[in-house]
């Protein structure tokens, strides 16, 4: 305030309006402040939720991968082990004229029986105990199990290599239509058109055999059948019981022992593998016991392979 030579009073407004500039200037600088705090604030959160979201999806690419790798692995496994046994089979039944082979599969049974009992007792492997109802839980799958193992051995022994090979394409179609049927699986159409054109290989091959074999034929597509099932029933036991891949090897293998055993004694086959004059000979008796051990190896790449891959995929790696 200030005072004329007039003698009247005068109001000064000029540092009033100054400390209002400054107090605006304080406030917007303030404001700012507030503001840019809060943009870094929110560039902060977010980039911990932009790394987390990074982090699962690196690993679940590792988990693909994995599963990817465990895939081919155990169809790779699959397809060494069909060929493998079926190249020792015929060595034995053929090469050999070994005259039996119900008591070449009941080998292959004590093989199993032996090496995962040993194996559970080493702690090796698990599976759980016998109990009342474990037939039940697995049923059909003992039956199927023989029925596949003998069947085809006799048509290994019956029929050549390329034609055995050729027919248990069939059990590939047989698989892909159990599949649609009891699990309620669609194969794509790629799988569909590589299915037919191998079964178009299958017909023309046998079409051109000239030892013409009928019983060994019937051997075979039984064994398709039986294959196509056994994959099927293995992969919802898998899903759907408790006992494990182990323990469903192990009590096929349990439960259909004395079955074949009564086979062969019934049928004079456990007499003429007794009688065999070949049992001195130590490579026949590396062949034999390797083909029992395959048999056991076979068994368990089957499974292996089902769970992980579909019954097409399976027997697109293998046939025996």
């Amino acid at each position: 305030m200030s005072v004329s030579r007039s003698g009247n009073t005068t109001l000064d407004l000029e540092p009033l309006l100054d400390e209002s500039r400054d107090d605006s200037d304080a406030d917007n600088q303030k404001g700012e402040a507030t503001g840019g705090g809060a943009l870094l604030n929110g560039s902060s959160s977010k980039e911990p939720r932009a790394t987390g979201v990074g982090h699962r999806d690196r690993e679940r690419e590792r988990d693909e991968s994995a599963v990817f790798i465990k895939k081919i692995s155990s169809a790779v496994f699959y397809g060494l082990s069909s060929f493998m046994i079926t190249v020792i089979n015929k060595t034995v039944l053929t090469s050999y004229r070994f005259p039996s082979f119900l008591f070449l599969s009941l080998g292959q049974l004590t093989a199993s029986i032996v090496v995962l009992g040993m194996g559970k007792r080493l702690k090796l492997v698990s599976f759980p105990p016998l109990q009342r109802n474990t037939f039940a839980k697995i049923f059909p799958l003992p039956l199927i199990f023989l029925g596949n193992m003998m069947f085809g051995l006799g048509g290994t022994q019956s029929l050549s290599l390329p034609m055995f090979a050729a027919l248990r394409r069939f059990s590939i179609l047989m698989t892909m239509l159990l599949e649609l049927k009891i699990l309620g699986l669609r194969p794509s159409t790629a799988v569909q058109v590589s299915v037919y054109a191998m079964i178009g290989g299958a017909l023309v091959a046998a079409s051109d055999d000239l030892s013409f074999n009928m019983r060994g034929y019937i051997y075979v597509m039984i064994t398709n059948a039986l294959t196509a099932s056994n994959g099927v029933y293995v992969k919802k036991k898998l899903d759907t019981s408790e006992i494990g891949k182990y323990g469903l090897m192990f009590y096929n293998s349990l439960f259909m022992f004395l079955p074949a055993l009564a086979l062969n004694f019934f049928t004079g086959d456990l007499e003429q593998a007794i009688n065999f004059s070949e049992w001195h000979d130590p490579v026949f008796v590396t062949q034999f016991l390797l083909s029992c051990v395959m048999g056991f190896i076979l068994s368990y790449s089957t499974i292996l392979c089902t769970q992980f891959n579909s019954g097409p995929d399976d027997h697109h790696c293998g046939g025996a």
